[in-house]
């Protein structure tokens, strides 16, 4: 914080000057609110505070942090940031101050000490601060007014950053470890490096300090062990590590090839399942399939009175029982043996006989066959 002038001059020259001044008309008083030569922008950390220096005098007059008996100040504290409205965040009226939280004013009013103080500092707190001050006598009459503007920017130190290992560490292979911290201010840059027993750092082009990547070639059993990140900036650090454990044994390649013949192997199999599940149904469908459309066997169409005894006592026909239809070809001549009369006899009562039709040709009187 700068520091300003100690207590008004003792010698009586000094002190005639200063009375001179008192009683001096209104109208001839200039105010001036000043600011550290040369100091345009602050820098602080997140998390700390800061002073604005600021105080004013009036114009000719060494700098004194005492004020006039007179002085009746109205000061402002405003907030600038790009894309936002200009807030005010302390002001100074009528002998009554009123700020945000973690923003006051170093010197106790009434003082020519403006000075502002930010405590708790957030990366929000970042931006332009506007100071303004008006001097009027007890009566209200305007005297002057004298503003000035300073930049403040609020640096972050990286917040501990996450260490990731991409791809399978295997002997022969290449792997990419990825360091990145999920907060800065200004962005942290990356070193990657071995700790003791193993001590290595790493620089390009194996290593990308900005994005934070370090690239492990060829991989070898002597590149196993704990590799160690470490994000900065000019307002901190912070570290992460990743143990890398290099592995031997069958390429990615053999055993992507392995997997796609177990795959290849399965499917064929489930192909030839489900052809001879088909296949099976197929031959079992016709056996069970009922034809509609076939019609049913013609029955040989008999004489009418099939089922009756001739006059002279001899059957004429047979039943129409499929068990006993002619044999299919040519006749052959059937030897005619006459039959003694029976007299008329039903086919039913011969039936429950035991009798079994025949086909006799029919005589008549003469004995001639009909």
């Amino acid at each position: 914080m700068v520091s300003l002038p100690g207590s008004p001059a003792t010698n009586l020259l000094q002190v005639l000057l200063l009375g001179l001044s008192t009683f001096a008309p209104a109208t001839c008083a200039q105010v001036e609110l000043h600011v550290p030569e040369g100091l345009s922008r602050l820098e602080a950390v997140e998390g700390e505070e800061v002073v604005l220096p600021a105080w004013y005098t009036f114009k000719g007059e060494k700098a004194s942090a005492q004020g006039r008996p007179w002085e009746e100040l109205t000061l402002m504290w405003f907030l600038g940031q790009e894309g936002k409205e200009q807030k005010q965040v302390l002001s100074h009226i009528s002998g009554a101050t009123s700020s945000e939280a973690g923003v006051s004013l170093v010197y106790s009013m009434p003082s020519r000490n403006v000075s502002l103080r930010l405590q708790g500092l957030r990366e929000k707190d970042s931006g332009s601060y506007f100071c303004s001050v008006t001097v009027q006598d007890r009566q209200g009459s305007n005297r002057s007014h004298s503003s000035k503007t300073l930049e403040l920017d609020v640096w972050v130190p990286p917040a501990p950053p996450s260490c990731r290992l991409l791809g399978v560490p295997r002997v022969g292979t290449n792997v990419t470890l990825s360091c990145q911290a999920p907060r800065s201010k200004p962005a942290a840059r990356y070193q990657w490096a071995r700790p003791p027993p193993s001590s290595q750092v790493f620089y390009a082009p194996a290593s990308d300090a900005i994005d934070g990547s370090l690239r492990l070639k060829n991989l070898s059993m002597s590149m196993s062990g704990v590799y160690t990140c470490k994000a900065y900036n000019h307002v901190g650090n912070a570290q992460c590590n990743v143990t890398v454990e290099v592995i031997t044994g069958p390429g990615a390649a053999v055993i992507a090839g392995a997997v796609v013949g177990t795959l290849v192997g399965l499917g064929l199999l489930a192909g030839l399942v489900l052809l001879y599940r088909r296949q099976g149904k197929a031959l079992e469908e016709p056996a069970n399939d009922i034809k509609e459309d076939a019609l049913a066997p013609r029955t040989q169409p008999w004489p009418k009175g099939s089922d009756t005894v001739s006059k002279n006592g001899t059957l004429s026909s047979v039943t129409s029982s499929p068990a006993l239809r002619p044999p299919q070809g040519p006749r052959r001549p059937v030897a005619v043996t006459p039959t003694p009369s029976l007299g008329r006899v039903s086919s039913s009562a011969l039936s429950r006989k035991g009798a079994v039709p025949v086909m006799v040709p029919a005589q008549n009187q003469a004995g001639s066959l009909v």
